[in-house]
């Protein structure tokens, strides 16, 4: 087997584990806290940290994967999601506000490491014959299987949670992963997307006018669907809905399963791969547009009060199938327009934006299902998607491909 294929597979096993315990977790937090009578907005509170964190970990960790190799920082990322399991097993006495938003800056920090290092080294495997279309190919199976496998991680942590509670889960998760970690110590070389020189950290703020303006759409791309989906989806389904765990668990992992299987088959969808080139810039604005309008779409079938289970379950299910599309052309355009000695600081900086806006869309999530309820989550997401659709277009106007 090509030595680049097989470190690709170690790194993609490796993250399908980390994914999957990340899924878990936030299951775990979102059901069981609302379970002990934390309101929504307390609830979003939980995950300030970790989405806060992410956004300098990202900003940090392309900076140091460049250094000190993108395995390594890995590597670090599944050890640290490991102790951000253990910190929650304690009593729930000890389990305040400000202990589990500590834990799950933990964790936060984690994913990020894990994420940055997984995507950016996708570059540095691939051999420098392969065409653009064969990197979209990669990076939408990795990206499009993480999100299937984040799916099944939410199942995962719904059954984990009726059948050993809350605790009981935790400690099969975290074990499972260090397992995972130590087999892709042993496996992987050492010094993947280490740069050949030493990259200073100003050099993390990248000078590619492309690179800013699908930073600044992403962020308003991921908050559109944090809004609904962290917080007042859940706990919608739970309270107005009266789902138990287990259906909230299981429409949430289907939703996320068939949005990653969409994402990693994005490449048949997007005609624009013929004669060995990926997407442009165009192509990732005219789907951003098409995806503005289904939120609203959704909201106005809330509204009407008509099968609202109907309503809201096919809705989310079209809003899906655009929304991977589109995650999946940005995620190829951030590592297509970087230079291999960038790779891990480009795509940093563009997750610090991803982190930002997921971060945004979560205190939004809690704060706006308390005060508008899903309709208006729904509403703020279409104008979040609209808004990413504006920052798109000097990608169309400036550039097709790099």
């Amino acid at each position: 087997m090509q030595q680049g294929l097989r470190n690709y597979l170690v790194v993609t096993g490796g993250y399908w584990a980390f994914t999957i315990t990340d899924g878990a977790i936030r299951m775990l937090v979102v059901l069981y806290f609302h379970l002990l009578g934390y309101s929504p907005f307390e609830v979003a509170m939980l995950f300030l940290f970790y989405e806060f964190f992410g956004i300098v970990t990202n900003l940090v960790g392309g900076w140091l994967g460049s250094r000190i190799g993108l395995n390594l920082t890995m590597h670090i990322g599944m050890a640290m999601q490991v102790v951000a399991l253990a910190m929650l097993m304690v009593p729930d006495a000890w389990l305040s506000v400000v202990y589990v938003m500590l834990a799950q800056a933990v964790s936060g920090i984690a994913k990020d490491l894990n994420k940055m290092s997984a995507k950016a080294s996708v570059k540095t495997l691939l051999p420098e014959h392969e065409t653009e279309s064969k990197l979209f190919k990669w990076i939408a199976v990795l990206t499009g299987s993480k999100n299937a496998l984040k799916g099944l991680g939410f199942f995962i942590g719904a059954v984990l949670l009726q059948l050993v509670e809350f605790r009981g889960a935790l400690g099969i998760l975290s074990l499972s992963l260090f397992i995972v970690m130590l087999i892709t110590i042993a496996m992987l070389p050492k010094g993947i997307g280490k740069a050949k020189g030493k990259p200073k950290f100003s050099q993390v703020f990248s000078k590619q006018p492309a690179i800013n303006w699908l930073s600044a759409a992403r962020f308003f791309l991921f908050g559109s669907r944090d809004i609904w989906f962290v917080v007042a989806l859940p706990v919608y389904l739970y309270s107005v809905f009266e789902w138990s765990f287990m259906q909230v668990g299981s429409f949430m992992a289907s939703w996320v399963i068939a949005y990653g299987i969409v994402q990693a088959s994005a490449p048949r969808f997007i005609r624009h791969s013929h004669h060995g080139k990926g997407p442009d810039g165009s192509t990732s604005m005219f789907w951003v547009f098409v995806l503005a309008f289904i939120p609203a779409m959704i909201a106005a079938g809330l509204s009407s009060n008509y099968q609202p289970e109907i309503m809201l379950v096919s809705g989310l299910v079209i809003f899906g199938i655009v929304f991977a599309i589109n995650s999946a052309i940005h995620s190829y355009l951030i590592v297509a327009w970087s230079d291999k000695d960038k790779v891990s600081m480009n795509v940093g900086f563009y997750y610090m934006a991803n982190a930002g806006g997921r971060l945004t869309g979560t205190v939004l999530s809690g704060w706006i299902y308390q005060t508008q309820g899903l309709v208006g989550c729904l509403l703020w997401s279409s104008l979040f998607v609209m808004i990413s659709g504006l920052l798109s277009i000097p990608l169309s106007k400036s550039m097709k491909t790099l």
